[in-house]
């Protein structure tokens, strides 16, 4: 499951490069309408190096799969794979209020498919187990749904500040997050 998930976020992420496209002119004037077009992708990179960064280290903490973590990593990957499209929707369209507001769409669901995951891997591996403990009451990512569903609708009336919410959780997650190396410090 980690090795067919990484790859998955690999051409995620591929995709994202691809679509950004080489400018006509060769002065770095050229460069300016682009400037929309590479801070999203730059955005949306970071977010899919913190799921894959998060998403190994969850995987580390436990010992098993069963059919139901299966589906609940392709719900996530399903999530994740559409944020190609609303990277080159919001940065084609110069951050248009639309596109601000389907990109946090995508990236709350992407946050609550990542919280079914580690919930059914907690089911499976119980309440005391690692995963559990390092887990804990998750707080970073209670506060960024938060922050994702206060940014939808702020979208439509605010794009910019919906974005700089986004790029608060981006900082958020940023700040590495030791709990699941922690707990493992603390079970050796």
């Amino acid at each position: 499951m980690e090795a067919f998930s990484d790859g998955v976020i690999a051409i995620i992420i591929t995709i994202m490069v691809l679509e950004l496209k080489v400018p006509h002119g060769s002065d770095l004037t050229a460069l300016k309408p682009l400037l929309p077009v590479f801070l999203s992708y730059v955005l949306s990179f970071v977010f899919l190096g913190i799921y894959w960064s998060n998403h190994h280290h969850m995987l580390h903490a436990v010992q098993h799969v069963n059919g139901g973590v299966l589906w609940a990593n392709l719900h996530l990957l399903f999530w994740l794979s559409l944020v190609p499209f609303v990277t080159s929707w919001m940065g084609e369209t110069h951050f248009a209020h639309g596109p601000v507001a389907l990109y946090g769409t995508v990236m709350l669901f992407a946050s609550i498919a990542y919280f079914i995951l580690s919930r059914a891997l907690i089911s499976l591996h119980g309440k005391d187990s690692v995963l559990a403990t390092a887990v804990g009451r998750d707080f970073k990512g209670r506060i960024s749904t938060l922050f994702y569903l206060v940014a939808i609708p702020l979208a439509v009336v605010r794009w910019w500040l919906a974005c700089a919410l986004y790029v608060l959780v981006a900082i958020i997650w940023l700040v590495p997050d030791r709990r699941i190396e922690k707990t493992f410090d603390l079970k050796e």
